[in-house]
Parts: C-alpha cells; structure tokens; sequence
C-alpha cells in the first residue's frame, strides 16, 4: 500500500494510521492519550497564544516512506499547507509523540531520525508506560545532539530552544492511572 492509498482510507474508529519505514502502523488512541495533548496545548496557548499554528494527529510527509501523525506539532506562524493540502516539514517547529511500550522502538528509531532530518527544533517524546519525557533538541547532521530526559513531575526544561517555555510536567497522567490534577495557576 502506498502512502497516497493509505491517505484515502479513513483509519477504523479510535485508530491513528501511520506509515512508518514503509509498514502501516495503527495506533489505538485512549483517554490518557488525549489528556497529555491537552496539557501540552495548554502549555502552548499560554507560551503562544490562541492561535498559535498547532496541529493534532495531522499527517505530515516525511522524505521516504513515511508518512507520520505527531500527536502535536507546531508550526511555524507563516506556514501554509502545499497545493494538495499537506504541511511540509520545514515549517515544524516542536513535535510531539506519546508512546506506549508497543510504539517506543518507532519514536526513538526511525521518527526521530526523520525529525532530526527535518531539522525539527524541539521533539519530546511523552513515555507512559515509565512516566518520562525524553527531550531532542538542536539537530545536527540528521541526528538531535542534544538529549535530556526527565520523570512525570520534573519541569522540561525548552527555555534554551525556539519555544522558549519550560513544560510542567507535575499533571501528566501516567499510562492506567488516573487523571492527576491541573496545578494551579502562577
């Protein structure tokens, strides 16, 4: 199946399609799946504003066969999509992936090297299976030089990248668990 045939089916009902290294992955989506996008959007208005350019689970081609659904990427302001309606690469600046112990080799392996490729300022890779973050950032040569990680409750710290924020981290639920409170307000 081609990347092209793949976009015309619509994915079964609670399911993401991927086409990572030329392989159909579907990813069930679950209700800890969206409570972390919904953090990081919050975090994302408040660095950004309302109408920061963010997408959701939106496919974006990549050079070879892949065509990839980041639960968040944000876009450069001036983005604009191409005359067939889809996002290039170049115009991402922050990716997001929440991983499960299934989709962890896909996230470190072949969709950070294509990020990297990209020159994708900012990957996070959300863990909750462990209840970590794993940061990428400045890349390099078709790889992140820099790597940080940090456990559900340490701040990420991005203030030294092109978002400039710092992710508080203290709410995000942990895969089975339940849903940890909003911290309040500074």
């Amino acid at each position: 199946m081609t990347i092209e045939q793949l976009e015309q089916l619509p994915p079964p009902e609670g399911y993401k399609s991927e086409v990572v290294d030329g392989n159909v992955l579907m990813t069930p989506r679950r209700t800890v799946h969206w409570q972390l996008i919904r953090r990081i959007l919050w975090a994302l208005d408040d660095r950004f504003g309302r109408h920061t350019n963010v997408l959701s689970e939106v496919p974006v081609r990549f050079p070879g066969p892949h065509s990839y659904c980041p639960a968040i990427a944000k876009l450069r302001d001036d983005a604009k999509t191409d005359s067939e309606g889809r996002w290039h690469p170049a115009d991402i600046e922050f990716v997001t992936e929440i991983i499960s112990t299934r989709s962890a080799q896909h996230a470190h392996g072949p969709k950070k090297a294509a990020y990297a490729k990209a020159k994708i300022p900012v990957y996070l890779v959300i863990d909750l299976n462990e209840g970590k973050c794993h940061a990428y950032t400045a890349p390099k040569d078709g790889d992140y030089t820099t790597a940080t990680r940090v456990t559900f409750g340490t701040d990420v710290d991005l203030t030294q990248t092109p978002l400039n924020l710092t992710l508080e981290t203290a709410a995000f639920p942990r895969d089975g668990g339940p849903p940890r409170q909003r911290p309040p307000q500074r």
